[in-house]
């Protein structure tokens, strides 16, 4: 059985920084693209940024481009995303999810992700 599970969420001022990590456990992790998705009550869960099985592609939205850091770390099973200048409009659930496919490449499409975790929430006051 796979388990997602996120870490390291919380509350934090603007223009501060967060670091949200990822475990993922219960089939091989180094083969497998990882995302991470946000979302607020009354929206749809969007794409924050995306890695490929290897580390040797990323994806990001523009919103967070410039700002925001996702790496991986395949000996360690876990996949991070750092989180620099954080806005109030970053104020989400962030969710981790592991990719459906060997091998996979960087998607943003929700449903090419298998599994994902109960998420961490991330709030940033002005």
């Amino acid at each position: 059985q796979v388990h997602v599970v996120e870490s390291g969420g919380g509350m934090v001022q603007a223009g501060g920084s967060l670091r949200l990590s990822c475990a993922a456990s219960g089939r091989p992790f180094g083969i497998y693209a990882m995302g991470w998705f946000r979302q607020v009550p009354g929206k749809e869960r969007e794409l924050v940024a995306t890695i490929n099985w290897s580390g040797s592609n990323t994806y990001y939205v523009d919103s967070v481009k410039g700002r925001f850091t996702i790496s991986r770390d395949n000996a360690k099973n876990t996949v991070f995303l750092q989180m620099n200048a954080l806005k109030p409009e970053d104020t989400a659930v962030y969710f981790c999810a592991q990719g459906r496919t060997e091998w996979g490449g960087i998607t943003g499409d929700l449903a090419s992700y298998e599994y994902w975790g109960q998420g961490t929430q991330v709030t940033v006051s002005s």
